[in-house]
């Protein structure tokens, strides 16, 4: 049989029942372990946007500058593009910031050579650069090449006040709860509000000015060299609780890392195409931008009875709690209480009266003998 414990003193009886209380208190309270939980909402999200602007000789409407203009949880906003017009198919001088693209003679210069980051085929000849003292390699591709002849045009003038619609739902399949960011009013609600976190919740019209503030970033700066913007929607939802306290947290934030020269900045080149006295021509565009992309979280949880036994039998045991309640319940109900408090703790006779010693009668003999 086990060796009987020492009976411990009341205090740390207290201390022990009051640990084991704060235990539960987290892990109920805190970490509402009597949920059961679901993580990653199923999620659809349509953006819209609206507004104009303008730049030197043009004005500039949403099917110009919104890209892709399908609508999705990730879309570009142009700000500033660098246009090269009047693109045809032709011979002309190779960028002057492509690798061994400068010479000095043709014998530079090989012909058939095709460089994955250049702009065209090299035809074998060295001739002068679109401007300069400078001599290049000859191309075949589209030209003029982009360097030679782009136009800088900005449009971030009234980008600002581009209003931005996010419209997004989710659902919870495990809870079968859903739920939008839209207000269910038919009052024209949404023709007249824009964001706001305390009056205007349910209303998710942002203005892109806005965004960039909430993330901390100069619209100048950013409009001029590109960014990506994330638009964090969290949906951290207590389903114990009614419908209308699952609300939509937004925040904002840089996704590219803007202070790592080589990676920071957004920007993409798309083509238009279209034909003069039969010749097929283009304009190539390199467009700097906002990208918005919108990323959407959530967690929620509902009572649920197996893993609120679980929860609490883990708590009680991993301190002590248990063995203390069943020791409290045999030492005050059981009709033997204390025969299983002899068989449990021992007697700890106090200090202040020491257990008699048994006297050693004196032994002369025995003494002497040693």
């Amino acid at each position: 049989m086990a060796a009987a414990q020492p009976k411990p003193p009341a205090g740390a009886t207290a201390r022990r029942l009051a640990r084991g209380c704060w235990s539960l208190w987290y892990v109920f309270i805190v970490q509402k372990s009597y949920q059961e939980s679901e993580t990653g909402p199923e999620s659809s999200t349509i953006t819209k946007v609206k507004g104009i602007t303008t730049s030197e000789h043009k004005v500039w409407d949403v099917e110009e500058y919104v890209k892709p203009p399908e609508g999705g949880s990730v879309f570009s906003i142009i700000t500033r593009v660098e246009a090269t017009h009047s693109q045809t198919q032709g011979t002309c001088p190779e960028s002057i910031k492509v690798h061994n693209a400068t010479c000095l003679s043709d014998a530079d210069c090989v012909t058939g050579e095709l460089d994955m980051l250049g702009n065209g085929l090299r035809t074998g000849r060295c001739v002068p650069y679109y401007q300069g003292p400078s001599k290049t390699c000859e191309v075949f591709g589209w030209c003029p090449v982009e360097d030679g002849a782009s136009v800088s045009q900005f449009l971030g003038t009234m980008a600002p006040n581009f209003t931005i619609l996010i419209k997004n739902s989710i659902h919870y399949p495990k809870f079968h709860f859903s739920k939008g960011n839209i207000a269910d009013r038919t009052d024209g609600y949404l023709k007249r509000c824009t964001f706001h976190e305390a009056s205007d919740l349910y209303c998710p019209i942002f203005k892109l000015g806005f965004i960039v503030e909430k993330a901390g970033e100069s619209f100048a700066e950013l409009a001029y060299k590109g960014g990506v913007i994330g638009v964090i929607i969290n949906w951290d939802c207590d389903l114990d609780l009614p419908a209308s306290e699952c609300n939509p947290k937004y925040s904002f934030r840089r996704l590219d890392p803007k202070h790592v020269p080589a990676s920071s900045g957004y920007n993409f080149r798309f083509a238009k195409y279209y034909k003069i006295n039969g010749t097929t021509t283009r304009t190539l565009i390199k467009a700097y931008g906002i990208r918005i992309d919108v990323i959407v979280h959530g967690q929620a949880g509902k009572f649920s009875l197996i893993p609120t036994i679980i929860n609490l039998a883990t708590a009680l045991t991993s301190v002590g709690v248990g063995s203390f309640l069943c020791d409290w319940i045999l030492l005050t109900f059981m009709n033997k209480n204390k025969v299983y408090s002899h068989k449990k703790f021992d007697k700890i006779t106090p200090a202040s009266e020491p257990a008699p010693q048994a006297s050693t009668p004196t032994d002369p003999k025995g003494l002497a003998q040693l």
